[in-house]
């Protein structure tokens, strides 16, 4: 038996076709058809590496999550391709399974990663996203070579280092 997710006391479930809109407006990047979505406290998180991914992070109110994708966002890479493959709305929240595809800015080279958002809607708009990145894919791709990783098993053998 499923459970239904419960709704904010003051807001009320949101429609599949408002974030279905949503979604065509965040794909076209547009600053004009996003803002109407967003609710004027809106926090927006996207976990991942600040220091090669700067847009990453924690933002709050319609005009920081704006600037983050109408200049922070476009400073790494520009967005060509936004495709939402999976969505679930239940309640007041939606769940996507996104994939993103941009050229990267200092070399034009295409790169493309997964993505998902957990949505929370107030009163017809945005509240909050949560946005998980495939950073570890996002990452390699952006700085141009696979990162250097080994395995801390072997690593214990050769010194007196232990990996917690």
């Amino acid at each position: 038996m499923s459970q239904t997710q419960p709704v904010h006391p003051d807001t009320e479930p949101i429609q599949r076709d408002v974030v279905e809109a949503f979604y065509r407006a965040y794909a076209a990047r547009d600053i004009a058809l996003i803002a109407p979505f967003l609710d004027d406290d809106i926090k927006f998180t996207i976990s991942g590496p600040v220091d090669v991914l700067p847009f990453c992070g924690v933002r709050h109110g319609k005009v920081a999550v704006l600037d983050l994708i109408e200049r922070q966002m476009p400073a790494v890479f520009r967005v060509f391709s936004f495709v939402t493959e999976n969505m679930l709305v239940d309640g007041d929240r939606a769940s996507t399974l996104n994939r993103l595809s941009a050229w990267r800015n200092s070399d034009g080279r295409v790169i493309s990663y997964r993505l998902a958002h957990f949505m929370r809607f107030r009163n017809g708009q945005v509240a909050e996203i949560l946005s998980l990145i495939d950073s570890f894919d996002a990452v390699e791709q952006v700085i141009g070579h696979p990162l250097d990783v080994h395995d801390t098993r072997d690593a214990a053998l050769d010194c007196d280092l232990v990996a917690v």
